[in-house]
This record gives C-alpha cells, structure tokens and sequence, in this order.
C-alpha cells in the first residue's frame, strides 16, 4: 500500500465528545463540548485554548465535571457548538461565528445539579458523569495558546443502564455507546468487532 505525506491542520482520528462543566469564582457555572481528552488510570488528560472560559475557570478553581454523553445526546452537544462563556466573545471566536451563551445548558434542553466532591454541575442525561480536580496544569510545549490539564477522577456516577450486570463497578461495553467526534463531525461506535485477549485481563488489575 503507498502512502502520501500530508499535512493536516488537524489530528482529530476519533475522540469521545465530552461535555466538561467547570465552575467559576464567583459560582458561574459554563458547560463546553470537547474531544481533546483522554485517560490514564484514574487521571483525565485535558487539552484546551488558553483564552477560553472553560480554561480560565479551570486555572481559577480547579475543579470539572467530565459528562460523557451517548450518541443519542448529539443534537443536545451539537446545539452548544459555537458558543462560549466569554463575554466579549474573543476576536477569533467571533471571526468564526462563535456567540455568547450564559445559559447553555438551557440551551440544549439538558438538566445539572452540583457534584459531590465539586461545585460543578453533573448534567443528568449523560450517561457517565466523571468529578474532577486539577492536580497539574502546563502550557502545550509547541502551542502557548493551549494548556493541558491532568485531572483527578474523584467520584464516578453512571446510569445503571449501561452497568454491567453482576458486577458493582464495571461498564458493559455493548451497552455503552459514546458519542465519537472525527475530524469535526460525529460518529457512534458499531458492534464489536473481534473478541479481544485484553477482555481475559480482570478491570480490578489496572487499580
């Protein structure tokens, strides 16, 4: 197979879409759609614009909530697109249409209450809610316009609809379909497709 050198403006290859609730000093929530995250053990690895709210609320309190929503959630995440909590919207949001929004999750016809361990809001309809507190935070080396956040999961809530049954702390994977973000547009997953050895290896070991 030949392959051809090129050179993306973006590397997004496929994603979870999160809906990250933060929480301002003066007890603000904003609420963000993102994809630039992953996970390592019970750390979420963050990545975001340096003059967003999201970020600046981040710096100020240190504290999210990490909502993920399922694939049937679209429509609510897609109508949070183009917004943001700043106001004035920044020059370069605004070039692209982005508008000030103080009431999102209104807006998506979503619902939140505060978390256990944090002011920020868990929204209801996301099936996994994931608490958070910023433990380290750093400019991206070759971007000082992005920060990466390292979060500490600090509690988890899920619906019990994706639960694994017999089990008390397990997610079934057949049941839980997160919404995929891809190059800027949004994608589900399919069936599995091949059983896999690492499924032999017991959850209970990576703690």
């Amino acid at each position: 197979m030949h392959h051809t050198p090129i050179d993306p403006a973006i590397l997004y290859f496929g994603t979870p879409v999160a809906l990250l609730s933060t929480v301002a000093e003066d007890g603000t929530t904003n609420t963000a759609p993102m994809s630039s995250i992953f996970w390592l053990g019970q750390t979420a690895v963050l990545g975001m614009g340096s003059r967003s709210q999201t970020a600046r609320n981040l710096l100020a309190t240190g504290e999210c909530v990490i909502n993920l929503p399922s694939a049937d959630l679209v429509t609510a995440v897609d109508a949070l697109a183009l917004t943001t909590g700043r106001s004035p919207v920044p020059t370069g949001k605004a070039h692209v249409r982005y508008r000030h929004e103080p009431e999102k999750l209104r807006l998506a016809g979503l619902h939140g209450r505060p978390g256990d361990t944090v002011r920020a809001e868990r929204i209801d309809e996301c099936p996994v809610n994931l608490e958070a507190h910023v433990v380290h935070t750093r400019p991206l080396t070759s971007d000082h316009d992005t920060f990466v956040f390292e979060a500490a999961i600090s509690r988890v809530h899920v619906h019990d609809t994706i639960r694994m049954a017999g089990t008390a702390n397990r997610i079934d994977p057949a049941l839980w379909r997160p919404l995929i973000m891809s190059f800027q547009r949004f994608y589900g997953l399919g069936g599995e497709l091949h059983p896999s050895r690492l499924a032999g290896i017991d959850e209970e070991w990576y703690r």
